[in-house]
């Protein structure tokens, strides 16, 4: 086996993302089963797609591994190896999905000795599409609206434009968190220690003793989250409970675009990609003292943990 070919990769998953976002979009799911509990749902076009992908890329990669949300059932089974590995979240944004609530995407990623090299997010119900390769600036692709209708009187047809990200170059500074929009989201675990963390912080961000940002924003998708602060909409997005399939695309799509993953807890400056809790700041001047004031806000609060088996695999790596 030798050297991935990013490239090829890159190509692959952007033709396996289109064919997911047909899927996507022609679905009227019918069958809505939960895991968790009422929050975490799945239903048969997570299946399906990831089932497409899955056989895909298998077939055209039989020598690399795979990871998707809905065939990795426990915490031992989502562990991410140093080995190529494709990681798959099939819709991101199932509770979404579930209620034609638009803004959902396929999150498709590679990663090698555990670094994300390859990232592609696409929103078929927007056709908004972003894509990275490591080192090579990353991108995001779409319809541009047009200015005028055509004069023969037809139908107005956008054209699809490719656009570096961020959108806005160079970047504007960072004012700081009170000048700041932020992402974040609820997740599906809705007791204990970690909900207490959770919500402990978006007090603390929005509250007026807190950081006091302009504006939380919670819409559901931990991929689109991170190519929106790539693009440059949105300053940070914080998280603790997702997953490396959540999350891998996007850190590549971020990172490119300037940006920089950290970890979720105060002092966390090297984060692995499976380790369920980041802080993601878009570029620009500013960029540092941003994380340092995010993880001000955080300090002497409960801290997001692991849970279970995924806890010991992290107390394994770091021993």
């Amino acid at each position: 086996m030798g050297e991935p070919n990013l490239q090829e990769i890159h190509h692959v998953l952007l033709a396996v993302a289109n064919k997911a976002g047909q899927i996507i979009i022609s679905a009227h799911p019918s069958t809505v089963d939960t895991k968790k509990n009422s929050s975490d749902l799945v239903t048969e076009t997570d299946k399906a797609v990831e089932d497409m992908v899955s056989s895909t890329l298998k077939s055209k990669y039989p020598d690399y591994q795979f990871l998707g949300e809905e065939s990795s059932p426990t915490p031992t089974s989502a562990l991410l190896t140093p080995a190529p590995t494709f990681i798959c979240d099939p819709i991101d944004g199932t509770t979404n999905f579930v209620h034609a609530f638009p803004y959902i995407s396929i999150s498709l990623a590679f990663a090698h000795n555990l670094v994300p090299l390859v990232g592609v997010v696409y929103n078929p119900f927007t056709q908004h599409l972003y894509h990275a390769i490591k080192g090579q600036g990353a991108f995001l692709s779409c319809p541009d609206i047009a200015s005028s209708f055509p004069a023969d009187g037809g139908a107005v047809q956008a054209q699809y434009v490719t656009r570096k990200l961020p959108l806005r170059s160079p970047a504007p500074p960072l004012q700081g968190l009170n000048q700041a929009l932020v992402a974040v989201e609820w997740g599906n675990e809705r007791s204990g220690a970690n909900w207490e963390a959770k919500t402990k912080t978006f007090s603390a961000l929005a509250g007026e003793h807190g950081g006091m940002v302009h504006s939380l924003r919670s819409l559901g998708s931990a991929a689109l989250n991170c190519c929106g602060v790539a693009a440059g909409f949105l300053d940070a997005y914080w998280e603790g409970g997702c997953w490396a399939w959540d999350v891998a695309a996007g850190w590549v799509i971020v990172t490119e675009a300037g940006g920089k993953v950290v970890g979720g807890n105060p002092g966390e400056e090297e984060v692995r990609l499976d380790a369920r809790r980041y802080l993601v700041v878009r570029g620009g001047e500013g960029q540092r003292a941003m994380i340092e004031d995010f993880w001000g806000e955080l300090a002497g609060r409960l801290t997001y943990e692991g849970s279970g088996e995924m806890d010991l695999h992290e107390r394994q790596l770091n021993a």
